[in-house]
């Protein structure tokens, strides 16, 4: 997992003329020990490790993630029809595969779905964003209990 010290956050919020509270830090922490990761289990993360960021609320997450967002610590993709899910800027040179069986979340590597962006350039002119790309079906350890689709 893609890993953002507390010292390069500070950094990219001094710039900025922003200030690296004990919450933003916090959120931070959670996203990279969590990898793939919801606000709303950023906010049970940070509740739960005692941090000293205190008592954080979610309102106070997803305004920190925002924040991360815009000064490229951390990204977001949507892997569920839920809130977006989170994971440091660094680690993001993979698709997520989402079982929709169990849930479980795997990567696979980017350049697999680089002859379907191109096609979908040639023929429609879209240039497709695939560091925000989720694919949906069934895992391998599903597939092998052949479990029945839904």
């Amino acid at each position: 997992m893609g890993q953002v010290s507390a010292e390069a956050l500070d950094a990219a919020l001094r710039e900025r003329g922003l200030r690296a509270t004990p919450q933003r830090r916090s959120v931070l922490r959670a996203v990279t020990e969590l990898g793939h990761a919801t606000p709303e289990q950023v906010c049970d993360f940070v509740q739960q490790s005692g941090s000293e960021a205190g008592a954080v609320n979610l309102s106070t997450v997803y305004r920190a993630l925002e924040l991360m967002e815009k000064i490229g610590v951390v990204s977001h993709t949507h892997l569920t029809h839920g809130s977006p899910t989170y994971q440091v800027a660094d680690h993001v040179n993979h698709l997520h595969l989402v079982c929709r069986d169990c849930g479980a979340i795997t990567e696979a590597d980017l350049e697999l779905a680089r002859p379907l962006a191109e096609a979908v350039r040639a023929r429609s002119g879209f240039d497709t964003d695939l560091a925000h790309l989720s694919l949906h079906g069934r895992c391998a350890d599903c597939l092998a209990r052949g479990e029945q689709q839904p």
